[in-house]
């Protein structure tokens, strides 16, 4: 009998994984259930999963329709399996009181792994700066480890290439945001948060990332004692006073005591006469008022977006 072995294609990486997420109907005879109980997390796992309105309304969808999409998962050596990409429909399926999860089990090496796990959820809508962090540094080493690979292999195809400018193009922002954004890795897990939650801007925290660990612990103390966050421009001199050697206690202090500017008086006062020009003459002040607040409103989130970049 004549080998049918030439008949066989292999699906090329791009085409294997660019349609996971949409169950493409050539991977369907690849879906099984697999237990709950014998699905684990991906070691490390940057992106947190929360028990907030949106995953209410996967349980809710997870319970009418069951999950529409596979995770993606690979075996474990004990015979169980890891998620690569599922951690979300997972919990969903646990809330909606199911015992399976369907899912496409794939053959894949750490870093593979880790890159299909990456870029499954960079595209969600909710990614605190940390985790967006850690998720860029984790796909920077392994697209790094990838490039060493193929060195050794194929010296002729080692072109020098930017690992953080790779990682940059499939997220669609700049290589210098990537950059950014994993400095964040390198501050203390409180100054993280303190950027997750908003309570300090990214630009200073990037600057604050270059100090010590220990110097990150003195200025955590003096941010608690003075109830302040430094600002971009006393991050800078804090930075350059770690640099030079001379940073110690005191002189965060002297920099996180100093007279801040002062605010904007309560009692700003518009005149009529320069916002009539903008607006219809059927408008009544409280309208004038309220479409003014709504323009503010954009363009506070277009300067936060701006500035997670």
């Amino acid at each position: 009998m004549k080998s049918s072995a030439k008949n066989i294609s292999l699906t090329s990486l791009d085409d294997l994984f660019s349609t996971e997420e949409e169950r493409s109907k050539d991977v369907v005879g690849s879906i099984v259930n697999i237990p709950l109980s014998q699905l684990h997390d991906f070691p490390n796992h940057p992106f947190k999963v929360r028990d907030d309105e949106k995953m209410q309304e996967t349980v809710e969808s997870v319970k009418a329709y069951g999950v529409l999409v596979p995770a993606i998962v690979r075996q474990r050596p004990d015979g169980e399996y890891e998620i690569v990409a599922g951690h979300r429909r997972k919990r969903a399926s646990e809330l909606a009181g199911l015992n399976e999860l369907p899912a496409i089990v794939r053959d894949l090496d750490d870093d593979a792994a880790t890159i299909i796990m990456v870029d499954s959820n960079l595209q969600r809508e909710s990614i605190l700066p940390s985790e967006r962090a850690q998720a860029y540094k984790m796909k920077l080493e392994a697209i790094k480890r990838q490039g060493e690979r193929r060195d050794l292999t194929s010296p002729q195809v080692a072109a020098k290439f930017r690992a953080d400018d790779e990682v940059a193009k499939a997220a669609g922002v700049s290589g210098d945001t990537v950059r950014r954004f994993i400095r964040l890795t390198e501050l203390q897990p409180e100054l993280q948060e303190m950027v997750d939650s908003g309570k300090m801007a990214m630009t200073p925290a990037v600057e604050l990332s270059y100090l010590k660990p220990e110097e990150q612990a003195l200025l955590l103390e003096t941010i608690e004692s003075e109830q302040a966050t430094p600002s971009l421009s006393q991050a800078q001199r804090i930075k350059k006073l770690s640099q030079s050697g001379d940073l110690n206690e005191d002189s965060i202090l002297g920099i996180m005591s100093e007279q801040k500017k002062p605010e904007l008086s309560s009692n700003i006062t518009l005149s009529g006469d320069k916002l009539k020009k903008y607006f219809p003459k059927s408008y009544t002040p409280a309208q004038i008022e309220n479409t003014i607040f709504k323009l503010l409103d954009s363009w506070l989130r277009k300067r936060q977006r701006e500035e997670s970049r």
